[in-house]
C-alpha cells in the first residue's frame, strides 16, 4: 500500500506541475500593406515566443506564404515553402532564432523573425543568411533590433 500511495502521489504531482504548462497559439497576418504603411510584410517583424508555442500565419492578403530560411540546427522545419495564399501553422520546439520569408515577395523585403525562449545562440548564422533585394537591408535592421 505504501508503494501504491507513493506512486499515486508522484503521478499527481507530475500532472499538476506539467498540466499548468500551456503553450500559446499566436496569429501573424500576411499582408500587402500594414497599418504603419509598410508594404509586403507580416503583421509582426519580430516575435518572441516560448518553446511549444504555435504560430498561425493567416493569408489576410492574397499571394503570400512562409518559407524558413535560417533556424537552429536541431529544428525540424518544413523544407518546402507553405502553399501560397493558404493558412500555415508551425509549433516551435527548439530554442533559437528562426528567419522566414514570403517566397514570392522576398526581394521586396517580406521577411520576419521568430525568437524562441529568448535564445539568440544562432544569431551569427541568421545574420549571415543570404537574402535578396530589400531583404538585405531589412535583415540588418531586424538583427540590430534583437
Amino acid at each position: 500500500m505504501n508503494k501504491f500511495f507513493m506512486f499515486s502521489l508522484s503521478a499527481i504531482i507530475f500532472l499538476a506541475l506539467n498540466g499548468n504548462v500551456q503553450s500559446a497559439q499566436l496569429d501573424i497576418d500576411m499582408l500587402n500593406k500594414r497599418s504603419d504603411g509598410e508594404k509586403m510584410v507580416y503583421s509582426q517583424d519580430v516575435i518572441y515566443i516560448n518553446s511549444n508555442d504555435t504560430i498561425n500565419w493567416l493569408p489576410t492578403s492574397p499571394g503570400h506564404n512562409v518559407e524558413f530560411i535560417a533556424y537552429p540546427d536541431e529544428a525540424d522545419v518544413p523544407q518546402k515553402p507553405s502553399k501560397v495564399g493558404k493558412e500555415f501553422s508551425f509549433t516551435f520546439t527548439e530554442p533559437g532564432i528562426y528567419l522566414y520569408q514570403c517566397s514570392p515577395h522576398k526581394s521586396m523585403g517580406m521577411i520576419a523573425i521568430v525568437v524562441v525562449d529568448d535564445d539568440k545562440s544562432n544569431l551569427n548564422q541568421v545574420a549571415s543568411t543570404k537574402v535578396v533585394g530589400k531583404s538585405k537591408k531589412k535583415l540588418e535592421q531586424l538583427i540590430s533590433g534583437l
